[in-house]
């Protein structure tokens, strides 16, 4: 998620879920947005979130499958003590796919961009052939 605030809670939150990893490669960044990235108009792309302060991705990761239920677990429990504290959406490269995300977070990472994706994306792929993404639906679909 994008977050615009790192509040001695959020903080605190991410401390927590650091001392609890379920194994060693397990990871999350926390990254600064600024720079070029916010001198463009968050209406000038897809990407909505160009004002956000920071984007911060979890990621669970083991070599041995055994560990996916415990990492999976450990993933959705730090997201949902984060989400409270995102700017609303997240960058769609860092998303799991739909079906796990659902088509409102989609939607949300987009932001006020969605509904002039969907029109271009009902220009250039109508029938939705590129759909193995966050996918975004040809308006009218």
């Amino acid at each position: 998620d994008f977050v615009n605030e790192l509040s001695d809670e959020a903080i605190a939150r991410h401390v927590e879920f650091a001392a609890t990893m379920p194994t060693p490669q397990a990871t999350m960044h926390l990254y600064p947005i600024d720079g070029a990235a916010g001198r463009i108009a968050p209406n000038a792309t897809a990407w909505n979130y160009r004002d956000a302060k920071w984007g911060q991705v979890m990621v669970g990761v083991s070599p041995d499958p055994a560990d996916n239920a415990a990492m999976i677990a450990w993933t959705r429990a730090y997201w949902e003590a984060m989400h409270p504290h995102s700017a609303g959406g997240a960058y769609v490269n860092m998303m799991m796919d739909a079906a796990d995300e659902g088509q409102d977070r989609v939607r949300a990472s987009y932001g006020a961009n969605y509904d002039r994706l969907a029109a271009i994306k009902a220009t250039y792929d109508p029938s939705n052939l590129f759909r193995v993404n966050q996918n975004i639906a040809p308006k009218g679909i």
